[in-house]
Protein backbone atom coordinates (compact mmCIF):
# COMPACT_ATOMS: atom_id res chain seq x y z
CA UNK A 1 0.00 0.00 0.00
CA UNK A 2 1.38 3.01 -0.66
CA UNK A 3 1.71 6.80 1.15
CA UNK A 4 -0.59 8.94 0.67
CA UNK A 5 0.25 12.54 1.57
CA UNK A 6 -2.12 15.62 0.90
CA UNK A 7 -0.61 19.42 1.30
CA UNK A 8 -3.35 22.24 1.24
CA UNK A 9 -1.75 25.53 1.59
CA UNK A 10 -3.53 28.81 1.73
CA UNK A 11 -5.57 29.82 -1.12
CA UNK A 12 -4.55 33.64 -1.96
CA UNK A 13 -7.04 36.10 -2.03
CA UNK A 14 -6.67 38.38 -5.00
CA UNK A 15 -8.75 41.12 -6.49
CA UNK A 16 -10.48 40.14 -9.63
CA UNK A 17 -7.91 40.27 -12.55
CA UNK A 18 -8.60 39.77 -15.87
CA UNK A 19 -6.58 36.72 -17.51
CA UNK A 20 -5.87 36.64 -20.92
CA UNK A 21 -4.08 33.14 -21.34
CA UNK A 22 -2.94 31.78 -24.49
CA UNK A 23 -5.57 29.92 -26.44
CA UNK A 24 -2.71 26.68 -26.38
CA UNK A 25 -3.34 26.58 -22.64
CA UNK A 26 -6.73 24.49 -22.72
CA UNK A 27 -8.72 21.24 -20.65
CA UNK A 28 -6.74 18.48 -22.20
CA UNK A 29 -3.31 20.28 -22.27
CA UNK A 30 -0.74 18.41 -21.02
CA UNK A 31 3.09 18.46 -20.82
CA UNK A 32 5.92 15.54 -19.85
CA UNK A 33 8.81 15.95 -18.09
CA UNK A 34 11.64 13.12 -18.00
CA UNK A 35 14.01 13.57 -15.01
CA UNK A 36 16.54 11.32 -13.33
CA UNK A 37 16.53 10.78 -9.68
CA UNK A 38 19.93 12.30 -8.49
CA UNK A 39 21.02 11.86 -4.57
CA UNK A 40 19.67 15.31 -4.11
CA UNK A 41 16.02 14.13 -5.03
CA UNK A 42 16.07 11.06 -2.40
CA UNK A 43 16.03 10.22 0.77
CA UNK A 44 18.96 9.82 3.25
CA UNK A 45 17.44 8.49 6.52
CA UNK A 46 17.23 4.85 5.93
CA UNK A 47 21.35 4.29 4.63
CA UNK A 48 22.80 4.46 1.11
CA UNK A 49 21.09 1.06 0.66
CA UNK A 50 17.45 2.77 0.58
CA UNK A 51 18.18 5.73 -1.55
CA UNK A 52 14.49 6.45 -3.07
CA UNK A 53 12.90 9.28 -4.52
CA UNK A 54 11.84 11.15 -2.05
CA UNK A 55 7.75 12.06 -1.85
CA UNK A 56 8.98 15.99 -1.50
CA UNK A 57 11.54 16.05 -4.52
CA UNK A 58 8.65 14.27 -6.39
CA UNK A 59 5.84 16.96 -5.63
CA UNK A 60 8.66 19.84 -6.48
CA UNK A 61 9.16 17.75 -9.64
CA UNK A 62 5.41 17.57 -10.67
CA UNK A 63 4.51 21.41 -9.42
CA UNK A 64 7.69 22.68 -11.89
CA UNK A 65 6.19 20.58 -14.76
CA UNK A 66 3.01 22.53 -14.29
CA UNK A 67 4.22 25.57 -13.89
CA UNK A 68 6.26 25.40 -16.68
CA UNK A 69 3.17 24.76 -19.18
CA UNK A 70 1.40 27.21 -17.58
CA UNK A 71 4.19 29.89 -17.63
CA UNK A 72 4.83 29.20 -21.52
CA UNK A 73 1.15 30.25 -22.41
CA UNK A 74 0.48 33.25 -20.44
CA UNK A 75 1.27 36.94 -21.05
CA UNK A 76 4.91 38.46 -19.91
CA UNK A 77 4.75 39.47 -15.95
CA UNK A 78 2.13 36.31 -15.33
CA UNK A 79 3.31 33.23 -13.32
CA UNK A 80 1.56 30.86 -10.91
CA UNK A 81 1.94 30.16 -7.27
CA UNK A 82 1.16 26.15 -6.15
CA UNK A 83 -2.56 26.32 -3.75
CA UNK A 84 -3.52 22.68 -3.23
CA UNK A 85 -1.20 18.85 -4.16
CA UNK A 86 -3.46 15.86 -3.57
CA UNK A 87 -0.49 12.96 -4.35
CA UNK A 88 -0.62 9.52 -3.90
CA UNK A 89 2.79 8.05 -3.75
CA UNK A 90 2.45 4.36 -4.15
CA UNK A 91 6.16 2.82 -5.68
CA UNK A 92 9.83 3.55 -4.78
CA UNK A 93 11.97 4.98 -7.50
CA UNK A 94 15.66 3.80 -7.15
CA UNK A 95 18.35 6.61 -7.17
CA UNK A 96 19.79 6.85 -11.27
CA UNK A 97 16.20 5.69 -12.17
CA UNK A 98 14.52 8.00 -15.00
CA UNK A 99 10.99 9.40 -14.34
CA UNK A 100 8.83 11.16 -16.68
CA UNK A 101 6.23 13.27 -14.93
CA UNK A 102 2.73 13.90 -17.02
CA UNK A 103 0.50 16.41 -16.37
CA UNK A 104 -2.89 17.28 -17.98
CA UNK A 105 -5.53 20.41 -17.06
CA UNK A 106 -8.32 19.36 -16.01
CA UNK A 107 -10.21 22.76 -15.21
CA UNK A 108 -9.61 26.45 -16.01
CA UNK A 109 -11.37 28.72 -13.74
CA UNK A 110 -10.63 32.39 -14.01
CA UNK A 111 -6.96 32.01 -12.93
CA UNK A 112 -7.28 28.86 -11.39
CA UNK A 113 -5.77 25.60 -13.30
CA UNK A 114 -6.53 22.44 -11.94
CA UNK A 115 -4.14 19.63 -13.05
CA UNK A 116 -3.87 15.83 -13.36
CA UNK A 117 -0.92 14.05 -13.08
CA UNK A 118 0.84 11.08 -13.02
CA UNK A 119 4.54 9.82 -12.64
CA UNK A 120 6.17 6.41 -13.78
CA UNK A 121 9.76 4.87 -13.73
CA UNK A 122 10.82 1.98 -16.02
CA UNK A 123 8.72 -0.53 -13.84
CA UNK A 124 6.02 1.41 -12.32
CA UNK A 125 3.48 4.05 -12.16
CA UNK A 126 4.94 5.71 -9.19
CA UNK A 127 2.55 8.79 -8.27
CA UNK A 128 -1.09 9.75 -9.40
CA UNK A 129 -3.16 13.12 -8.30
CA UNK A 130 -3.73 16.31 -8.55
CA UNK A 131 -2.50 19.69 -8.55
CA UNK A 132 -4.22 23.44 -8.71
CA UNK A 133 -2.37 26.15 -8.89
CA UNK A 134 -2.93 30.15 -9.29
CA UNK A 135 -1.95 32.73 -11.70
CA UNK A 136 -0.72 35.69 -10.70
CA UNK A 137 0.82 39.03 -11.65
CA UNK A 138 4.05 38.85 -10.60
CA UNK A 139 4.64 42.93 -9.94
CA UNK A 140 1.21 42.94 -7.74
CA UNK A 141 2.69 40.04 -5.89
CA UNK A 142 5.93 41.62 -5.55
CA UNK A 143 4.09 44.65 -3.91
CA UNK A 144 1.99 42.36 -1.46
CA UNK A 145 5.04 40.44 -0.28
CA UNK A 146 6.76 43.14 0.23
CA UNK A 147 4.23 44.82 2.27
CA UNK A 148 3.65 41.83 4.16
CA UNK A 149 7.66 42.10 4.97
CA UNK A 150 7.57 45.38 6.39
CA UNK A 151 4.60 44.57 9.08
CA UNK A 152 6.58 41.60 9.63
CA UNK A 153 9.76 43.71 10.42
CA UNK A 154 7.43 46.27 12.33
CA UNK A 155 8.31 48.98 9.80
Amino acid sequence: MGLQICIIVPVYRFKEMAATMNDKLSVGTTQSRTITVDATRTIDFMGEDCRVYATPSLVRDIEHTCRDLIVENVPEGQDSVGIIVSIAHTAPTLLGMAVTVSVTVTELEGRKITFEFTAKDALDEICKGRHERFIVDVDKTQDRLRQKAAKWQGG
